[in-house]
């Protein structure tokens, strides 16, 4: 594909991943128009980290995904869309399920609607792996049963059926990427990693955590952006839903001690009940099987969960004044 040749939009560009899609469209030379939400403060999230040079060749649409005009305002003359946007904290879904609905339903539903109006080439939505709740089986691929645990999950699931249901009833061209739990720099603290590394660089050895136990595939946000970009020029995939991940698993209690051995600190755990989910809401294990999207798509995860979480720790520690350590962030 001729980035140099297509517009983009990036829904969610204000974001952890959206920012990081972002900065390698710009290397692509795609015409680019980023989506942040709107707010009074005039911040653009994580973009406003991008230097000068950078920002000048995207163009910055501030809007809200719940307002159909501002979507449909945004999505003229787009060639491929790129939908990231979404509420994606699973502890605040569990009392301000409405707000879930809204966007992460609502907000699909009118991408979809302006991307029949507006007839783009490409729309991949963005899903997650907590569609599927605990592993019944691992690893797990695109034929496992979905099982929202979450209010958060459920409206992710729901998105999803939305999407492939707009493929099916108009033939609009939807593609689904599901991600296993991506990580690295910006990241929000109320992803579990940089929770762990934020705490011990604030200075604490005994650090709070929920359930060490729980299993996850963690997989590092260049690799994810590699499969963003290689999905949007691959053939034959309108209607389809590919899992991404690093087909691996580590449990909280090893990755901490693989952080805290990374870091060259000493440290203990003590579990925080505000930090456990309900019980059977709690996630005990996902593994991802992305042989499909490998096979398909070329992908391969280059960066090592290690060697990511070097990279991880660096920039956090060089911007340790971001996050809030001493509280729980949901």
């Amino acid at each position: 594909m001729n980035w140099k040749k297509k517009k983009i939009l990036v829904t969610g560009a204000d974001g952890f991943i959206g920012s990081h899609l972002v900065e390698r469209l710009i290397k692509s030379g795609a015409h680019l128009r980023a989506f942040t939400y709107y707010n009074s403060f005039n911040t653009w999230g994580w973009l406003d980290s991008l230097s000068k040079d950078q920002l000048k060749k995207i163009e910055v649409f501030s809007g809200d995904v719940r307002d159909p005009n501002g979507v449909l305002e945004a999505m003229k003359g787009v060639d491929i869309v790129f939908n990231l946007a979404a509420l994606i904290g699973i502890p605040f879904s569990f009392h301000s399920p409405d707000s879930y609905v809204d966007t992460n339903i609502k907000g699909i539903l009118n991408v979809l609607q302006a991307a029949r109006k507006t007839g783009v080439e490409r729309i991949i939505h963005t899903s997650t792996s907590e569609v599927f709740g605990t592993a019944q089986y691992v690893p797990m691929d695109e034929n496992h049963p979905l099982n929202p645990q979450s209010p958060y999950a459920a409206t992710k699931a729901a998105a999803d059926h939305l999407a492939l249901s707009f493929y099916h009833s108009f033939k609009l061209p939807v593609t689904i990427l599901r991600p296993f739990n991506t990580f690295g720099s910006r990241q929000s603290a109320r992803a579990v990693i940089p929770t762990i590394i934020t705490q011990i660089y604030s200075g604490k050895r005994s650090i709070q955590l929920g359930n060490l136990k729980t299993t996850r595939d963690f997989n590092y946000v260049s690799n994810v952006v590699d499969g963003y970009m290689k999905l949007a020029q691959t053939q034959n995939v309108d209607g389809k839903v590919f899992n991404i991940g690093t087909n691996s698993e580590i449990s909280i209690l090893e990755l901490v001690r693989l952080i805290s051995a990374i870091m060259g600190k000493k440290i203990t755990i003590t579990t925080q009940k505000e930090r456990l989910r309900p019980h059977t809401s709690e996630v005990e294990r996902l593994w991802c099987n992305a042989s499909c999207f490998s096979q398909l798509c070329g992908w391969a995860p280059k960066v090592s969960l290690e060697e990511g979480l070097k990279k991880t720790c660096q920039w956090i520690k060089a911007n340790l004044s971001k996050y809030k350590a001493e509280i729980y962030n949901v």
